[in-house]
């Protein structure tokens, strides 16, 4: 089971940087290099045994299983341009409003629960 675990985490082969800043695009002079949030994830179970329980319900079972499985997430959150010796970054407005809104929600309870406990 460890080694499918394995397999699947090294079939992800951008992790790091290249998650974050992808590859230098050329058009007509202006350089652009996109950026983005990345995140992967990787989990795995087995199991055994003998047990038996919930007779009503059809789960008397011996016992075996496995599994496993992942995935990944990558949010646009903009590029920078570079053009004439400048570089700037251009924000992709709804990616950084996505990476954002679960911030600002945390932030918001955190100053809730101060608050609160600052009044009793």
């Amino acid at each position: 089971m460890a080694e499918l675990v394995l397999d699947l985490a090294g079939t992800v082969s951008s992790v790091g940087v290249k998650t974050s800043y992808g590859d230098t695009v050329d058009v007509e002079g202006t350089k652009i290099i996109p950026v983005a949030l990345g995140a992967y994830g990787f989990g795995g179970g087995s199991g055994s045994g003998s047990g038996g329980g919930n007779v009503g319900r059809e789960l008397q079972g011996e016992g075996e299983g496995s599994g496993g499985g992942g995935g990944g997430v990558s949010i646009p959150l903009g590029a920078y341009v570079g053009s004439r010796g400048e570089v700037r970054f251009e924000p992709n407005v709804i990616g950084l409003l996505l990476v954002a809104t679960p911030l600002v929600w945390a932030t918001g309870r955190a100053l809730k629960m101060i608050i609160r406990a600052l009044k009793h």
